[in-house]
């Protein structure tokens, strides 16, 4: 929960308005002992029951203030681990309020995600999240409070049997275990997102939180999670009719997204590029190599650090390692890079980002509205000291000197020098994050990128756009 600083006591006011009496003039304590005299008066002549209803009334009305809060539970299934937020609404229906984000009560995660274990394990692996929910929403609001459950790019890359017996077990686990009401049941309560939702959820929350959702200068966002990138924003003079008339070119609309918002209506651009978040981004680069260097038992790897032995575990569960030798050498770390991003897919509909994927051009049709990313984005580039407002040049400086180890030599806090040390793929990640910028979505050098984990205390990321929609759902 956000910190407030609560506003001095009325009480402690009066008392010290009545301690600075005692020690003033004589008007002033005649002028209290006047307003005592009329208020003793009051009490004595005016009924009983006038004052009883007076105090029902002021009663009532704190009830019915508190009758205006909502509440929402949305849990986020990652491929990396699982988070839950606990969303506080206002909504005071009597008078006619639209229901509007009040604030975030609990963020709480848990790992590894729900891929990592069997389904039972999978559907208790929520416990602590769920019981953390049962504190913190007010106890007699526990059966009114919609939840939802989102599994995003890690299950997806499971297949259809695995991931629906992980989903079933943890609908199973909920349904019977805590009083929330779980919307739309199984189907649609305790599901896979699509990768579209997660874009324009993601989108909703961080405009919404910029106070920019309902007008015509909306922020673009990117997000990079493990399994799946994800870039929404609204173009000007998208012209998507060439589309709807050519059946070839009808998949395009998928892209398409219109949001209707307070009598305002924005069409948005959306994709979800799945297997180009950081965890698959990571497997498709040591992959390459791999198959590049005709599996020889020693290879050298231009996106570790210079001189470093790293053992790779060849896929989840299997024993079979790989051993690089770390070479640290950022040009041709950046060339295996803008491989697997492979810009020389077939592009069926010019222009197009990367993998043969449509997308209006930024310098053309979002030339001056802000960028914001976050998720991997921030988490990689943060601890590094990137601040939050760069362009593209700060980045390619910050990832030279990872890559090549002079940053190292400038560290002096412990802990991050453990955390470079420790974890070797810093470089890889740097480079992947600056080549998906400049040379995938093909970002400009001049333009400002903002990095953002939170915007006024709240999560960015889509849980809170996904949460609003769940429970405005709930309420109609």
């Amino acid at each position: 929960m956000k910190n407030r600083k609560l506003p001095p006591s009325p009480y402690k006011a009066l008392r010290q308005s009545a301690k600075d009496a005692q020690r003033g003039s004589p008007w002033v304590r005649l002028s209290l002992a006047v307003v005592g005299v009329i208020v003793a008066m009051a009490v004595v002549l005016v009924p009983e029951a006038t004052w009883i209803s007076f105090f029902n009334k002021i009663q009532s009305l704190g009830s019915a203030q508190e009758d205006c809060f909502k509440y929402a539970l949305m849990v986020d299934a990652g491929s990396t681990g699982s988070r839950i937020h606990v969303y506080q609404f206002h909504q005071c229906e009597s008078n006619g309020d639209s229901l509007r984000f009040h604030d975030e009560l609990l963020f709480k995660q848990t790992i590894p995600g729900l891929s990592a274990y069997d389904p039972l394990g999978a559907a208790e692996s929520l416990d602590p999240l769920m019981d953390a929910a049962l504190t913190t929403v007010p106890k007699h609001h526990h059966s009114k409070t919609p939840i939802s459950v989102k599994a995003t790019a890690g299950l997806r890359l499971l297949g259809n049997e695995q991931s629906d017996a992980i989903l079933d077990a943890v609908y199973n686990r909920l349904s019977s275990k805590y009083p929330f009401v779980i919307v739309g049941g199984r189907e649609e309560g305790v599901t896979i997102m699509e990768g579209r939702d997660e874009g324009v959820y993601a989108w909703i929350t961080v405009n919404s939180l910029l106070g920019r959702l309902g007008t015509n200068n909306t922020a673009a966002i990117f997000d990079l999670g493990g399994g799946s990138t994800q870039i929404v924003f609204e173009p000007k003079g998208w012209d998507t009719k060439a589309f709807e008339t050519n059946a070839d070119k009808l998949p395009l609309l998928d892209h398409k997204y219109v949001l209707n918002h307070d009598s305002h209506t924005h069409t948005l651009y959306q994709h979800s590029y799945l297997g180009y978040g950081l965890m698959e981004a990571r497997k498709l680069v040591h992959q390459h190599l791999l198959a590049s260097q005709h599996n020889q038992p020693q290879q050298d790897h231009p996106c570790l650090p210079h001189g470093l032995q790293w053992a790779h575990k060849l896929g989840s569960g299997s024993q079979q390692q790989q051993h690089f030798t770390g070479q640290g050498v950022p040009e041709e770390c950046k060339q295996v890079i803008d491989h697997i991003l492979d810009k020389n897919a077939m592009c069926e509909t010019a222009p197009c980002s990367f993998n043969g994927v449509h997308q209006p051009t930024l310098t053309h049709s979002f030339k001056d509205g802000p960028i914001y990313i976050f998720s991997y984005f921030f988490d990689r580039t943060q601890p590094l000291g990137l601040p939050a407002q760069f362009r593209l040049p700060d980045l390619a400086a910050l990832t030279e000197q990872v890559c090549s180890g002079a940053y190292l030599d400038t560290v002096t806090d412990p802990d991050l020098r453990f955390e470079l040390l420790d974890r070797p793929e810093w470089c890889l990640d740097l480079t992947y994050i600056y080549r998906l910028l400049s040379f995938g979505y093909e970002l400009t050098d001049d333009r400002v990128i903002h990095v953002a984990k939170k915007i006024d205390g709240v999560e960015t990321g889509w849980c809170l756009g996904a949460a609003l929609a769940l429970l405005d759902d709930y309420l109609s």
